[in-house]
């Protein structure tokens, strides 16, 4: 099969071409035939060797993945078109992925659509409504509003009936943002952007999604209303921020992490899966790639995504 393979730990100059034989599922795993698969930043950290979790080498990275069920023949979920997270191994014709992580996908849900959907929109869901417990009328802040999990957050804070407001670094991620249904965008490259903030909601936000850290996160706690919950998804500006436990305190706020896995999580991921299929259904979020490349052009890909050149879900087709 062909495949994107990693010999030695570096920068994207460490991904080559492979041909390698299909991966042989063990026991509780499916072969799948993969249409396509997804981008994460987790990838770009499996590449460098600073991820938490490290492939022995070589690997073949790629962590989310879209197709149909090739084997071992007597699994039920032969001939199904499924998406599923997996350890590492999305990035080739072929990848094992555990019965218990996959996703039935709708006829309706294009592979390259369904790619975008094991990782973000589970991390969005559970974040919001099983750690935020987002209530109708409260007010969201999204950070990186115009990324994968920021326009999940977006549309599922618009269906639990939030005011929303979002983040991002471009005039056109600020359109995507406002056009997926934040009510308010802000640049936060502008020195100003906390103070507009401020005026959409001017008691504070009851709950701030960060994906970002850094400097983000030290304006998101000021700008936590009473009782409001920060949620810590990730550092995507490199920068893993101290947190002043002191303005927690004053706000009666709360900082809450957001990690999920299948091992600990399975029931919270059934039922975030459950409910965007059930939305997607009803026309009410949109499950979609926002760029598609071909396969031969991963590198490019991986590169665009880490220099945030690129809005929403990122996603190259099989080989």
């Amino acid at each position: 099969m062909n495949a994107w393979q990693v010999a030695s730990n570096g920068g994207l100059d460490a991904l080559a071409p492979a041909e390698l034989p299909a991966p042989a599922p063990g026991p509780g795993e499916v072969l799948v035939r993969v249409h396509a698969a997804g981008l994460n930043f987790a990838d770009l950290l499996m590449i460098r060797g600073t991820y938490q979790v490290r492939p022995p080498l070589p690997f073949v990275p790629g962590q989310e993945i879209a197709g149909v069920v090739a084997g071992p023949g007597g699994s039920p979920w032969v001939g199904r078109r499924v998406a599923a997270k997996v350890l590492w191994g999305g990035f080739a014709g072929f990848a094992a992925a555990r019965e218990a992580m996959l996703i039935g996908l709708p006829d309706d849900l294009s592979f390259e659509a369904g790619a975008t959907l094991p990782v973000v929109w589970p991390t969005a869901w559970i974040a919001l409504h099983d750690r935020a417990r987002l209530a109708p009328g409260e007010s969201l802040l999204v950070h990186a509003a115009a990324s994968g999990v920021g326009l999940a957050a977006v549309q599922l804070g618009k269906n639990a009936g939030a005011r929303i407001a979002g983040t991002a670094g471009s005039a056109a991620k600020l359109a995507l943002a406002r056009a997926t249904g934040a009510d308010a965008v802000f640049d936060y490259r502008d020195a100003g952007w906390a103070e507009a903030a401020r005026a959409f909601a001017p008691d504070g936000f009851d709950v701030v999604l960060d994906p970002v850290g850094g400097e983000v996160t030290d304006a998101s706690i000021r700008l936590l209303a009473w009782g409001g919950r920060l949620l810590i998804v990730g550092f995507a500006s490199g920068t893993i921020p101290a947190i002043r436990a002191n303005r927690l305190l004053l706000r009666n706020a709360a900082a809450i992490g957001v990690y999920w896995s299948h091992e600990r999580d399975a029931r919270p991921v059934e039922r975030a899966v459950a409910e965007v299929l059930r939305l997607h259904a009803a026309a009410r979020v949109r499950v979609a790639a926002q760029r598609v490349y071909p396969f031969a052009e991963l590198p490019r890909a991986l590169a665009e995504f880490a220099g945030r050149q690129a809005s929403g879900k990122s996603v190259i087709l099989g080989p």
